[in-house]
């Protein structure tokens, strides 16, 4: 039986140390989008008509419900990696995976973005585009 040396034990400590802290972080991390994802619910759940067809909103304005079936809604584009539908029994959804930041490059999934709208309002509904807090719809 072998004992291990001070060295490893401690290096074992800190590596130990170093996941805890990892997990403490993502944890708030979480509570923290969970806090900001009431707020947004709360503060701005409204969808904005911006083109005929064609709405922008953000987090709060994804789970209004009532006003997305009352502005004739029919898909809903996610533009953020965080969100998932909130309602796909009800709703025709496309998801954009990228982060919610002003620095991302929206660019390159105009496209894709371009056919999904068309597809909802060429179906007779409306669309609206929302990402978490309403940084990369600016």
């Amino acid at each position: 039986m072998s004992v291990p040396e001070a060295g490893q034990s401690a290096g074992r400590d800190e590596q130990e140390m170093d996941n805890y802290e990892q997990h403490q972080t993502r944890v708030l991390m979480a509570l923290m989008q969970g806090l900001c994802a009431a707020r947004y619910r709360k503060a701005d759940n409204t969808p904005c008509l911006v083109d005929q067809g064609l709405y922008l909103g953000s987090v709060g304005a994804a789970l209004n419900n009532e006003a997305l079936k009352s502005l004739n809604i029919t898909h809903i584009l996610v533009v953020a990696r965080s969100l998932n539908p909130a309602f796909p029994a009800e709703f025709t959804y496309k998801k954009i995976e990228v982060l919610d930041s002003p620095d991302t490059d929206l660019g390159k999934h105009f496209g894709e973005c371009f056919t999904f709208i068309d597809e909802g309002t060429c179906t007779g509904g409306n669309v609206l585009v929302h990402c978490f807090a309403g940084r990369s719809r600016r």
